[in-house]
């Protein structure tokens, strides 16, 4: 999740990270506990407990139609400091031992950082169309938030990119087909704060930690994110949280959404076995097969707000209903109370299959997951595959079946903090001054590295792609940020899922750091992961590398850094430790020509807001 003024330490795998609260004043979801399927259903070694949840379809709505509803910067932000949407909490989960000496901290070669390597691509979102999304009642009433946490879906010649709380449609040119429209207005939700009285704002709806994905199989554009109601003060919680999401009614997503509402207070929004409840559902992840659409989070309690961990929940609907978008509500699976080697799953990554791709039909149809198993923020050399399978069921008899699967790997570990290039940093200079009253002395920012949670997974050519942060050492000895990734051939047979990793490596830069992969894959067998470069040589810039054929390329950099990170979340006198929020997570996904495409956090040389001046790039890579 990203940052709000002001922010909050970066958080750990196992102790993820609560935003802002929210919920929709003029909707309930109908979710209701009901009994496990018969055993008969289940494999003898199926994990998890099964209930039947429902998700409730309850508006439909419209982005903003054109670029000219754009909102100019009408609040300076000097006034009252919004609420803390990051918080974390360090839950232990885990009285393992260290499973890999501290001594070994991965130290792969570095690779050579060269031109573009032929990608095109072009601007996306910013901070200043962020925070001034939204059109009508909507307008200049989302938070200033940091990092920009991205969603990017492509398909039938839009690219779609989600950004914290805003979406904005353009052709595969770049060019801007719609506004940047707030999230709330996608909702139909409560805007998050009404600034009409900047000394009293009126507080609403929290949405964030969006997500989106294109269906080939329904010509449909997926977009999810949390959401939770603020108390009229500002601050955190009050006792409800939903995970939305809205589905294209076509192919085009610049037309009508059907808007959905999952009701995730107790789990499934009733459950009495979540005694730590009320709780909120962190990041929702989202991924699908040929049957199924796939929602997992983080589960942490509301009070105390992220205390309490409750471990990984799986959602699982019927695809084609979601597509379909009949009133009332649709019928499917919640999975909870899932085990994984000596503690709770955490962060379960759904696996979305690229465009023409192939899935699994196998088993009654199958989706795959994969995961990390750092419980102790330390270095570990394991992760885990997942498998549902009985997804055709889904619907109907609802007759799935959740099995894991522990391989070794390469080791991993949680990543530190990264450098970067000095610059021009208005912010700082004008806290130096005193704008809040007080004449700070300030160091330049890092850029937080998070932890090594896994990022999202791709489904191409019977093969899982994942990638995770990880510690890195440089051949000079100094400790940075760099990325481990994973190629895993899953498979089910009698016993639940097993696989194979068939490749694995690092990203490394000598003297610089590499910061969230996003991987994209075809069904012809290219891939691409994009990312951060960043350095004391290098402003954050969006860079990539081809793993095509299990090794990874120089690293190419499709947007140079303009400007150094200059944002709130990284400054003490606004609430930080001197290390700013960065990119929790980026995205990344194939079309239906088998062009790989990412959109990654990076610093443009653009209009800013007086808090931050973070961008994206969306970088398209042509087979």
């Amino acid at each position: 999740m990203t940052g709000l003024s002001p922010a909050a330490p970066p958080r750990r795998p196992h102790g993820g990270s609560q935003r802002r609260a929210a919920t929709l004043a003029v909707v309930t979801i109908l979710a209701l506990a009901m009994g496990a399927p018969p055993a008969s259903a289940a494999t003898p070694s199926s994990v998890g407990h099964r209930s039947t949840v429902r998700i409730a379809r309850v508006a439909q709505t419209h982005l903003a139609k054109t670029t000219g509803d754009d909102v100019d910067v009408a609040d300076p932000e000097t006034g009252p400091r919004e609420p803390d949407e990051e918080l974390d909490a360090t839950v232990a989960g885990s009285q393992s031992a260290r499973r890999v000496p501290a001594d070994h901290v991965p130290a792969p070669a570095g690779l050579a950082v060269t031109g573009s390597g032929g990608a095109a691509g072009f601007d996306g979102q910013t901070h200043f169309d962020q925070r001034n999304a939204g059109t009508g009642i909507y307008a200049n009433t989302n938070f200033s938030t940091e990092p920009p946490d991205m969603g990017l879906c492509v398909g039938n010649g839009f690219v779609v990119q989600g950004v914290n709380s805003s979406l904005r449609v353009y052709d595969t040119t770049g060019h801007a087909l719609t506004a940047p429209t707030a999230l709330n207005q996608l909702y139909g939700a409560v805007p998050q704060v009404v600034r009409t009285d900047p000394n009293h704002p009126v507080y609403g709806d929290d949405i964030g930690d969006v997500k989106c994905y294109y269906d080939a199989d329904t010509d449909r554009f997926f977009v999810s994110a949390f959401r939770m109601r603020l108390q009229a003060s500002g601050a955190f919680p009050t006792d409800h949280s939903h995970v939305m999401l809205a589905v294209s009614t076509s192919g085009d997503p610049r037309g009508a959404w059907n808007v959905y509402d999952l009701d995730t207070t107790n789990g499934d929004g009733s459950l009495p076995n979540h005694a730590i409840c009320p709780c909120v559902a962190d990041q929702p992840l989202i991924g699908a097969d040929h049957f199924g659409f796939y929602i997992s989070t983080n589960e942490y309690s509301l009070v105390p707000f992220g205390g309490r961990f409750d471990g990984a929940q799986l959602y699982a609907f019927d695809k084609a209903q979601l597509a379909a978008g009949g009133g009332g509500t649709l019928t499917g699976v919640h999975i909870d109370g899932i085990p994984l080697a000596e503690s709770i799953a955490y962060t379960i990554q759904p696996a979305t299959t690229p465009e023409g791709g192939t899935y699994d039909t196998g088993h009654g149809g199958t989706a795959y997951f994969l995961s990390a198993l750092d419980f102790n923020g330390d270095l570990d050399n394991r992760i885990a595959v997942w498998a549902l399978t009985g997804t055709s069921t889904l619907g109907t008899t609802n007759a799935v079946s959740l099995t894991s699967r522990v391989l070794d790997s390469e080791v991993y570990g949680q990543p530190p903090d990264a450098e970067q290039k000095a610059g021009p940093t208005p912010l700082k200079d004008a806290e130096a001054a005193g704008l809040r009253g007080v004449k700070s002395v300030e160091h330049l920012e890092l850029l937080a590295g998070n932890d090594d949670r896994m990022n999202e997974v791709k489904y191409a050519d019977g093969v899982l792609w994942g990638d995770v942060n990880t510690v890195v050492k440089n051949a000079n000895g100094n400790v940075n940020v760099g990325i481990a990734w994973f190629a895993v051939s899953p498979s089910v047979g009698a016993n639940g899922v097993t696989g194979t990793v068939t490749h694995q490596g690092y990203v490394a830069v000598n003297r610089a750091n590499v910061l969230f992969g996003a991987i994209a894959a075809n069904n012809d067998g290219d891939v691409a992961m994009g990312f951060t470069l960043s350095g004391t040589s290098d402003y954050p810039s969006a860079a990539w590398v081809s793993l095509t054929g299990g090794t990874a390329s120089s690293v190419h950099v499709s947007a140079a850094g303009q400007l150094p990170e200059d944002g709130f979340t990284g400054y003490v006198i606004e609430g930080g430790a001197g290390t700013s929020r960065w990119g929790d997570y980026h995205a990344a996904t194939a079309d239906e020509a088998g062009n790989l495409w990412m959109s990654v956090e990076y610093i443009p040389n653009a209009p800013r807001t007086l808090l931050a001046n973070w961008g994206t790039h969306i970088t398209m890579v042509a087979p």
